[in-house]
């Protein structure tokens, strides 16, 4: 089980930084990513890391303001958000996939929390 949060409301330029934790197993062999998703829009991959966290991935809407990271002695996976923009409202999930490297495909993720509202006002 995943669970979100740390979400919020914040002004443009702001920062937030969000959580997932994981309980019922450990993810720490598991890739972890970040989608979002915005009012009548589809969810979208933000970032992913494998299990180590030396591989990463960024959406290039984010790269250079959203970093990406994992204590996975903590069973948990953050994302730093700086310089946050209108744009980047949406409610983010984490997930967890079992494959071994990333991916930035949904369908390939088989674990996923519940969502937590991010809103970037202008």
């Amino acid at each position: 089980q995943l669970q979100a949060f740390g979400g919020g409301l914040v002004q443009a330029g702001g920062s937030l930084r969000l959580s997932c934790a994981a309980s019922g197993r450990s993810f720490s062999s598991y890739v972890m990513g970040w989608f979002r998703q915005a009012p009548g829009k589809t969810r979208e991959i933000v970032s992913a890391s494998n299990w180590n966290g030396r591989s990463t991935y960024y959406a290039d809407s984010v790269k250079g303001r959203f970093t990406i990271s994992r204590d996975n002695a903590k069973n948990t996976v953050y994302l730093q958000m700086n310089n946050l923009k209108p744009e980047d409202t949406a409610v983010y999930y984490c997930a967890a996939s079992e494959r071994y490297s990333y991916s930035t495909r949904r369908d390939d993720y088989d674990y996923w929390g519940q969502g937590t509202q991010v809103t970037v006002s202008s």
